[in-house]
């Protein structure tokens, strides 16, 4: 189990589903290097910001950039952001599990 408390098999199921940042599509690394930018490194992501809710249709895997920018913001909230705007990141172009959570009022 992580520091987030995700269980091993739930871990590599998100991990095998989000290659590519769930929110704008970045390739996602797992570690940045000496002179790297910590931009596209791989970070896990309550999408609904509750760390008690451990399930594939809450955890993901995005951009250290998109995680820095939405924060704590409620999901649809952070769509409407100046970062979402000038990224292009809307509803219709985010992962699968990204747009199942909107419908469901996320």
């Amino acid at each position: 189990m992580n520091k987030w408390n995700i269980p091993e098999n739930l871990e590599n199921e998100i991990r095998d589903r989000d290659k590519r940042c769930v929110y704008c599509g970045e390739n996602l690394i797992e570690n940045v290097s000496k002179i790297g930018s910590r931009k596209s490194v791989a970070t896990w992501e309550h999408i609904i910001n509750d760390a008690k809710i451990i399930n594939r249709s809450n955890i993901a895997r995005c951009c250290f950039s998109c995680n820095s920018s939405k924060g704590t913001k409620r999901l649809s909230d952070w769509l409407q952001s100046k970062y979402c705007i000038k990224k292009g990141i809307t509803e219709k172009n985010v992962a699968e599990v990204i747009r199942r959570a909107l419908k469901n009022g996320a």
